[in-house]
């Protein structure tokens, strides 16, 4: 049985499509058409079925991918890494939401580029969930950092830490408030004041109002700046509330710099995951990233 006939199949099998397989692999889609076709005649069974939508494997179909995939993804191993100790060093391109990326996942990686032969390089892009999954899909990226569980077998979802989110102000905004009326009143209480915020929609901000107001905030942006390490330079100037993840306020709250304006008593929180293209886990560079960011993550919560 032809290895090319098989790669193509279990890419086919994992990427749920013909044409996203075809994009992957650098062919064009009828070329695809005709290995799986090839590949269904040397079975004597139909591997696919065929959908609007893309395809569906047959019990066939899975049996074969269960069996081939783990061999082709170590064979794809020894072709990347060769046999060369100069190949140990390996570039890992990771991609995430830029504050988490920036302020946790890069530095707990800074820990494996070191010079013991054994290191990484890494290269790092920033995106929204949907790039993200779209560049790993697309082979761009080695690793991603999302907040959105992917569906289908291409990528392979690990949930990673859930974040806190914390209603935050400078203290002359707090003070206006006052001491828990927020808790006595709900979100009325802040109706009036300026928000800041990553984006129009007020993605935080919603999604804190629903949890632990059980509503949708009645205000618009004052501030729309889209990254949040901004909105919280803003926050501590005095441009208004906003949402923040705990992590990456918690020294503007210790310093005093900022005020929790509520401390519910359960939280918002929001998951993240790290995702990886199906079968490139047996890869050791990448496997080590994300063996290490899991461990890495276990403080952070």
């Amino acid at each position: 049985m032809d290895l090319a006939l098989l790669r193509t199949f279990v890419t086919v099998h994992r990427a749920g499509s013909f044409t996203r397989a075809a994009a992957l692999l650098g062919l064009s889609q009828p070329a695809v058409t005709s290995q799986i076709r090839t590949l269904e005649r040397q079975v004597g069974r139909p591997l696919f079925l065929r959908q609007a939508r893309g395809v569906t494997p047959t019990t066939t179909g899975d049996e074969l991918a269960h069996k081939a995939a783990p061999h082709l993804d170590a064979l794809v191993e020894i072709a990347e890494t060769g046999i060369d100790k100069d190949s140990s060093v390996r570039t890992l391109h990771l991609a995430g939401p830029p504050e988490f990326t920036a302020e946790r996942a890069l530095p707990a990686l800074t820990a494996l580029t070191g010079d013991d032969g054994q290191g990484l390089a890494l290269r790092a892009s920033f995106g929204n969930a949907e790039e993200v999954l779209e560049g790993l899909a697309a082979g761009h990226h080695d690793l991603a950092i999302t907040t959105a569980r992917p569906r289908g077998a291409l990528l392979t979802a690990t949930p990673l830490c859930d974040e806190e989110h914390v209603l935050v102000a400078a203290q002359p905004w707090a003070a206006r408030i006052g001491p828990g009326k927020l808790r006595r009143k709900g979100a009325s209480t802040v109706e009036n004041l300026p928000v800041v915020e990553v984006h129009e929609s007020l993605p935080l901000v919603s999604r804190y109002w629903a949890a632990v107001f059980d509503s949708r905030p009645a205000t618009s942006g004052t501030v729309i700046v889209p990254d949040l390490r901004a909105v919280l330079a803003c926050v501590t100037t005095g441009a208004g509330l906003a949402v923040l993840p705990r992590y990456l306020c918690a020294t503007a709250l210790k310093n005093g710099e900022v005020v929790a304006l509520l401390e519910p008593a359960v939280p918002p929180l929001r998951t993240y995951f790290l995702v990886v293209r199906t079968g490139t886990l047996a890869m050791p560079h990448i496997a080590r990233a994300h063996e290490w960011l899991l461990r890495a993550a276990a403080e952070w919560n």
